[in-house]
């Protein structure tokens, strides 16, 4: 069912923004850009979490319960949506699966998520040990500022790395949680100035499409969906950061789409 107020598409229950590493709401900065905004302009009820930027997997997804049960609370819910991009995928998988939230949850939608890892976590994971543990010691102490509880960038890598022996994975919590996924594929590295440098070491070490940090099969995850738009997207762009105009429409009227398809399965 959608409800719709003139052509405004509302879901059914409240949708969970939530963000990978890096990109945080910090002050004036938000994660996911203008997206939060765009969604509640068409009379959906929209958050986005409040996870550390550089948290673990295990760390985020307490996090993320803790926000999801207050925000049930608030608005008399029984289940939220959650669309998740990059890590934020991964940590929402763990918060369902391990932290008993598989009924509070009714939708799963993972956006450019290394479901298998990404080649450029591991290609940082080379580094001399010494190299790693100083970066990680000033990317801790810099995330900190920004309002992380529990910061462990050096874990966090080590949770991105590539499993190129991963196969095909059961969802243990797909007969409760409907699970769809995304992914996003940069042709070229003047498409994106943020992502040019990454996408040249993900296009030597990953297989066929990439975003720049993850590649197309390490995307797939539940129902694999495609690309979130045609075109050359970027793992940054499809959470409007630094985006051209002309291509900010197409990214606003992606997540548009995904919440008016959630609203016609009930969601």
């Amino acid at each position: 069912m959608i409800c719709r107020g003139g052509d405004r598409v509302k879901t059914k229950y409240p949708i969970i923004l939530a963000h990978g590493i890096i990109l945080k709401d910090f002050k004036y900065f938000k994660a996911f850009g203008k997206i939060e905004k765009i969604l509640k302009s068409e009379g959906c009820s929209v958050y986005t979490s409040k996870t550390d930027g550089f948290g673990t997997v295990e760390n985020n997804a307490v996090q993320l319960k803790a926000q999801i049960i207050k925000i049930l609370q608030a608005e008399n819910a029984e289940k939220v949506n959650i669309i998740a991009h990059s890590k934020g995928g991964l940590d929402a998988r763990y918060m369902i699966e391990s932290l008993g939230m598989e009924d509070k949850v009714a939708s799963l939608t993972t956006l450019c998520t290394p479901h298998k890892g990404s080649q450029i976590a591991t290609k940082i994971l080379s580094m001399p040990k010494p190299l790693k543990k100083f970066t990680s010691f000033w990317v801790n102490f810099v995330y900190r500022i920004f309002g992380d509880k529990k910061p462990d960038s050096l874990t966090v890598c080590e949770q991105l790395k590539s499993l190129p022996d991963a196969g095909t994975e059961v969802i243990d919590f797909s007969d409760k949680v409907y699970c769809q996924s995304y992914s996003a594929q940069m042709k070229r590295s003047r498409d994106d100035f943020v992502m040019g440098i990454p996408l040249m070491f993900s296009k030597k070490y990953e297989r066929g499409a990439t975003d720049g940090v993850v590649s197309e099969e390490s995307s797939k995850f539940g129902s694999y969906r495609g690309e979130c738009a045609e075109g050359s997207v970027s793992h940054s762009e499809i959470v409007d950061f630094m985006v051209r105009k002309k291509k900010k429409e197409k990214i606003y009227a992606f997540y548009i789409g995904l919440c008016r398809e959630l609203a016609e399965k009930g969601f």
